[in-house]
């Protein structure tokens, strides 16, 4: 199963309001702490991280298929290719949940 367009739907919306949050700051706090260039670098990478996960996800569905079908027989590369796509979800789900978790905390900060 390849990652639902919710949750890509989520992180952009997600991204959006970074955006949007960070219009509103002042252009000199921005240059103090590092301006969009690392926002957009941070963006980038998780991007093409999200897009391997999901290749790997869609690769794995087309072993599966390709397997049913009797068009390979490879039953090894099968299996490590769910592997693949089982760990790279698995880490993938650990890390939200880690976000979550820091913006939980950083929500129940006083200010």
């Amino acid at each position: 199963m390849a990652i639902n367009n919710i949750a890509m739907d989520a992180y952009r919306a997600a991204m959006d309001l970074g955006k949007i949050s960070e219009k509103s700051e002042s252009s000199s706090n921005r240059s103090e702490h590092g301006g969009s260039s690392s926002e957009s670098q941070f963006t980038s990478a998780l991007q093409d991280t999200l897009n391997h996960v999901n290749d790997l996800q869609v690769e794995k569905e087309t072993m599966i298929e390709a397997f049913a079908s009797g068009e390979r027989q490879n039953v090894h590369e099968l299996m490590i290719s769910l592997q693949k796509a089982q760990v790279a979800m698995q880490m993938t789900s650990a890390v939200r949940n880690k976000v979550m978790e820091a913006y939980k905390e950083v929500m129940r900060m006083p200010i």
